[in-house]
């Protein structure tokens, strides 16, 4: 009994890991080259790189191929959320308003 709430846990965690992951995912893609170089984070192609291995091992975490219940908790599901963690508090509030080919004012939208 004890287990089956504890495998109901670790699934809900690894699920919003695959969800933090791809959503750092998507940001990136959408945000342009150049907005990492001028707010001085490392590159655009390293982040895909980083960011998709994380999507790939969280979502594999999350469906179970690397186990059920316990064996969830593995090093590549931490890690992936330890990269989703570090883009989305870091580098995606540095990008956010930089491109984007909106026209933007200093006080919002024109």
């Amino acid at each position: 009994m004890i287990f089956t709430g504890l495998d109901l846990i670790f699934m809900i965690l690894a699920f919003i890991g695959f969800v933090m992951s791809a959503f750092a995912l998507v940001h990136s893609i959408r945000t342009p080259a150049q907005a990492f170089a001028v707010a001085g984070k490392q590159t655009k192609k390293l982040w895909l790189i980083i960011l998709s291995l994380a999507t790939l091992f969280s979502f594999a975490t999350a469906v179970g191929y690397f186990g059920a219940g316990l064996g969830q908790l593995n090093i590549f599901a931490i890690a992936s959320v330890i990269a989703a963690g570090i883009y989305l508090a870091d580098v995606r509030p540095a990008v956010k308003g930089m491109g984007g080919g909106k026209n933007q004012g200093p006080y919002g939208p024109w």
